[in-house]
């Protein structure tokens, strides 16, 4: 990621958001700026904060940089993702949304603008960059206007606001090397009852959501990074690199040094 990318909005397809990797979106992690991802044809099945969703044609998902989640794209899946850094103009909610956007004429403003930040983006003209800040703030103002309308869901049950907390937790922890059990300490509840809630909140258990969440972040510091492995095993909280060799190996069917390798060969074409 340049500097660039961290302080002007992007605006990509959800397949080039995957950079030819699915599991950068399909593994739970979090992104360092806004996600407002457009469904615009097919079915997705998003886990934002622990709480997993369909999210079908003509659907929006707000997600708050810093939230853990995941998008699984459907066959025939068509969608939009505009990136948004925080702090800056273009304002997006602290809470993820959805929204299923009914009106014709709410659909085709933000596809038009979508489509305006597509076009910015692939021409690189002039005051490219002031463009995509002011098409930002004008799909943030679709947004809020959006919400305005939108009906209130039911209250949250206390298994979705367990997994929640649970969720905050694994991404604020997750190269701590501490175990679930540690979590459903600090939450005040049983591992069991933790895996019991996340099971159904999001269709994995807690102890899977976890090791889930430090697998995304080894393949990125791997596939990513230059860092030595025993260096990324020791910042993911692992006692030795042999163990963090036989957690790759089992949950990718390839050593950490073969992933690097292929990564490296896909990116030099």
């Amino acid at each position: 990621m340049t500097l660039s990318d961290t302080i002007i909005p992007q605006i990509m397809t959800l397949a080039q958001w995957t950079h030819g990797a699915p599991w950068r979106l399909t593994l739970p992690h979090s992104q360092p700026r806004h996600a407002l991802i457009w469904i615009t044809r097919g079915q997705a099945r998003a886990t934002v904060g622990g709480l997993r969703r369909g999210v079908g044609a003509h659907n929006a998902l707000a997600v708050p940089a810093g939230t853990l989640f995941s998008l699984d794209i459907g066959p025939g899946c068509y969608g939009q993702v505009c990136l948004i850094p925080p702090g800056g103009p273009a304002l997006m909610p602290d809470e993820p949304e959805h929204l299923r956007i009914r009106e014709v004429q709410a659909q085709g403003e933000l596809t038009a603008l979508l489509d305006g930040m597509m076009r910015e983006a692939a021409q690189a003209r002039p005051f490219a960059d002031e463009a995509a800040q002011a098409l930002a703030i004008q799909v943030t103002v679709w947004l809020r206007r959006a919400l305005i309308n939108q009906e209130p869901g039911p209250p949250p049950t206390a298994a979705q606001r367990l997994v929640v907390a649970y969720a905050s937790l694994v991404e604020q922890g997750h190269a701590s090397g501490q175990p679930m059990a540690a979590y459903a300490r600090d939450l005040g509840v049983t591992p069991t009852h933790l895996g019991r809630s996340c099971k159904a909140c999001c269709g994995l258990t807690a102890a899977d959501l976890l090791t889930q969440r430090v697998l995304h972040a080894a393949r990125e510091m791997l596939e990513d990074g230059d860092d030595a492995i025993r260096h990324v095993a020791a910042q993911l909280g692992f006692g030795s690199a042999a163990y963090f060799s036989r957690f790759i190996q089992a949950h990718t069917g390839a050593s950490p040094s073969a992933l690097r390798r292929k990564a490296r060969m896909l990116k030099a074409g």
